[in-house]
């Protein structure tokens, strides 16, 4: 932790000059771009298979034909076509998984008083008015929705709604798209089902490779905006990271998803 700390505190002295008292919460920006261009990679591999995956859906088609009366004869199938083709139908969880240890760490480090046996100096650092080791809570106690602290929120809140409104209505377009040529292929098109959670992709076969998935459907497309919940209960310098995160994943999946309208790319709770 001493040594993520320290980290933190040498990009802030770097962008200090042009960033002054928020340089710090410019520091959690740049180190946010830095793991997304890390994981960049597992992003593309995640979209090559749902390309993959979207190349078997005429096969699968086929077996929902065949099995269409057994629930569990179907999923056994989907999945040992999806092994036979070397196709995994869960990698788009990667991205989000090899994230989760950077939003960590930077949620455990500005919420210890103490790192490294000393006071941690970093609490106090500020984007504007807004402490970077406080909560949304903290900033209502402190001048209320409309004071300097919740006027940063507020920014903050309204950067990730816009986000939210985009995947919303996307993710809507391309489930009814993907649901569409499935009725058009009689395979069923009013089952199918998207990703979520960064776990799944895929509308037309992601119910029948995970039992339980249909459930999630419904509220898929709402996952969004439950970021906003995140933003707000954890310290502002952890809430940073996921708004930027989230921000670079609307851009990056517009980009690796422009040509495949059928279907839906993982949403990911840190984006």
């Amino acid at each position: 932790m001493s040594a993520f700390a320290s980290l933190v505190e040498g990009l802030a002295e770097v962008l200090d000059p042009l960033f002054h008292a928020s340089a710090t919460a410019a520091a959690i920006v740049l180190f946010t771009a830095f793991v997304r261009l890390l994981v960049h990679p597992l992003s593309r591999a995640s979209a090559r298979g749902q390309r993959a995956r979207s190349a078997l859906q005429p096969q699968i088609a086929e077996l929902r034909k065949k099995h269409g009366k057994n629930p569990e004869k179907l999923q056994k199938a989907v999945l040992e076509l999806h092994a036979a083709e070397k196709v995994s139908p869960l990698s788009g969880c990667l991205p989000s998984l090899f994230q989760l240890p950077a939003f960590f760490l930077l949620y455990h480090l500005f919420s210890n008083s103490r790192i490294g046996g000393e006071a941690n100096s970093l609490l106090a650092h500020k984007l504007f008015a807004a402490p970077l080791g406080e909560r949304w809570a903290d900033a209502l106690g402190d001048g209320g929705v409309f004071g300097a602290q919740g006027l940063v929120y507020g920014g903050l809140f309204v950067i990730v709604a816009a986000v939210a409104t985009f995947n919303y209505r996307r993710t809507k377009r391309m489930m009814a798209a993907g649901a569409a040529a499935n009725g058009a292929g009689g395979a069923g098109g009013a089952n199918s089902v998207g990703g979520a959670g960064g776990a799944f992709s895929g509308v037309e076969d992601g119910a029948q490779q995970v039992p339980g998935l249909g459930a999630i459907t419904k509220v898929m497309p709402l996952m969004s905006f439950f970021t906003l919940v995140t933003v707000a209960f954890v310290p502002l310098a952890a809430a940073l990271y996921v708004v930027t995160s989230t921000t670079w994943s609307v851009v990056e999946r517009a980009a690796l998803y422009r040509d495949m309208p059928g279907t839906v790319p993982a949403a990911a709770v840190l984006g």
